[in-house]
């Protein structure tokens, strides 16, 4: 305001000079006096008042500051999450990623249905990207678990990792989400889906009860151990079965009251029921091949594996496994294989078992495996590794990110071809999948309640996803931020 007031006169122009006249000689000319220039001064002092009270403040605040003993008012930062918060945010991260792909695979086998090859391109490409980026987060994980790093740095570098391929692969099926509903437009035409979904379970009904009756003749066949890993199968599917008919018979009724958007609800957790099923049938249908397959493996793959041991014991090994042990690895083997022969002749046996004692016994001498054999190795881990992924798919409620990480690495074991060590990271995958889900079966007052139509085991498997009341929306394609949006209006 100051130098407003000293400058005002510079932009103003002068007012006109008074015009000068001769005086009169008889009359006396009058001087007029000299104006005031004090109030020019005025501005001036206010401006040098205003800087000497700033400087004075400002002197004032910095010797305040240098002697100041209690903290600066200013935003708390966040807090740091502590290693256990951030080794669980790292879990989580992980297993929901897994759900996301599991559920974004079983809603687009129903859209293949209605959809062209061309449209659904997009989709799969999605799919694949994001299970490539799931892959990657797990070997991190599986590394930094196995390493048993206590650096701070290992293991936030390692944790950061995993979070950021999590993120992308979330990223990518949660851009194909609204593409994918606008395709299938489940509220607009609810009746073409709600009709194949109907199909496909009408399907599985006579599946179901031949399934039952394999269960049944492989226990005749076989020792108990040959058919551990489908044991309940049938059951519960047939529980899969009865929720999805109470689901598909509300979508209808939903449908009927102009409720489109309850409808698709109602059809989305159907068909996440019926996929759950046709996996538990389908694991014994698999099974039940596979031990024929293996059956029939076993006598060939037996005179592999002895005609293999009398040629190292000839002399034709190759120079590695010419060893202080290998007297004490050819022992093992011919023990192995003396076993099985006495397990064939002794009764019902477990074949995929029998194969998996004779490429193990040929694997430790370390010379490779004969055709024969490699392909009992493969038929093996192929078994495994599908038994353990349909186990962790149909009670991916409760399963751990262990079990995740070490499937991830079983199935990049058997893509590459390494058989043996496929099949050990399966079977410690199953082992972990099923030590979580016998963690949460503890007898639950609330879980027995909501056992009636099926939904206690819609949520065990992931149908459901256990946000709500009612057990939660359908999971649907898509990633953490778009798997739930078919929430309850």
């Amino acid at each position: 305001m100051g130098l407003t007031w000293l400058t005002l006169p510079l932009l103003t122009p002068p007012p006109p000079a008074p015009a000068i006249s001769t005086p009169h000689p008889h009359h006396t000319t009058t001087t007029a006096p000299e104006p005031d220039r004090t109030a020019d001064l005025l501005p001036l002092l206010v401006a040098a008042t205003a800087l000497g009270f700033a400087a004075y403040t400002h002197r004032r605040r910095t010797r305040r500051a240098g002697t100041r003993t209690t903290p600066a008012l200013v935003s708390p930062a966040p807090p740091t999450p502590t290693p256990l918060e951030s080794e669980r945010q790292t879990r989580a991260a992980l297993v929901r990623t897994d759900d996301c792909i599991r559920t974004s695979e079983e809603e687009l086998s129903f859209a293949a249905t209605q959809l062209a090859p061309d449209t659904l391109a997009p989709f799969t490409d999605a799919l694949r990207r994001a299970h490539t980026e799931f892959s990657a987060a797990a070997a991190i994980w599986r590394r930094y678990e196995e390493s048993g790093a206590t650096d701070t740095n290992t293991r936030r570098h390692a944790q950061t990792g995993v979070l950021g391929r999590c993120a992308e692969a979330g990223r990518l099926l949660d851009a194909r989400a609204d593409p994918l509903d606008r395709l299938r437009a489940l509220e607009e035409a609810p009746a073409r889906p709600l009709a194949r979904a109907e199909s496909r379970f009408r399907a599985l009904t006579p599946r179901t009860a031949a399934a039952s009756a394999t269960t049944a003749e492989l226990r005749r066949l076989h020792t108990p151990s040959a058919v551990t890993g489908i044991a309940g199968y049938v059951e519960q599917a047939k529980d899969r079965l009865v929720f999805a008919t109470a689901r598909l018979n509300e979508s209808h009724q939903r449908a009927d009251r102009g409720e489109p958007y309850d409808a698709a609800r109602q059809l989305r957790a159907a068909e996440g029921a019926v996929v759950q099923a046709e996996v538990l049938i389908g694991a014994v249908e698999r099974l039940a091949a596979a031990l024929r397959e293996a059956a029939a493996l076993v006598p060939p793959a037996l005179t592999a594996a002895e005609s293999h041991l009398g040629g190292v014991r000839a002399g034709r090994a190759p120079a590695a496994v010419a060893s202080a042990d290998l007297a004490a690895r050819l022992a093992r083997a011919d023990a192995a294989l003396a076993a099985v022969r006495t397990g064939l002749t002794s009764g019902p046996y477990d074949p995929l078992d029998a194969l998996r004692w004779i490429v193990r016994a040929v694997e430790d001498l370390e010379t490779g495996l004969p055709g024969a054999l490699r392909a009992a190795a493969r038929l093996v881990a192929g078994t495994a590794v599908a038994a353990a992924d349909d186990f962790v798919g149909v009670h991916r409620g409760v399963t751990g990110a262990r079990a995740r990480a070490r499937l991830s690495a079983a199935q990049r074991a058997l893509d590459s071809e390494n058989f043996v060590d496929a099949d050990t990271l399966a079977g410690e995958a199953r082992e972990l999948a099923e030590r979580d889900v016998l963690a949460h079966s503890a007898p639950d007052t609330a879980a027995h309640q909501r056992a009636a139509g099926g939904l206690a085991g819609a949520v065990l498997g992931g149908v459901l996803l256990a946000e709500e009341p009612d057990a939660g929306p359908p999971a649907c394609f898509g990633g953490p931020e778009t798997r739930a949006r078919r929430r309850a209006r």
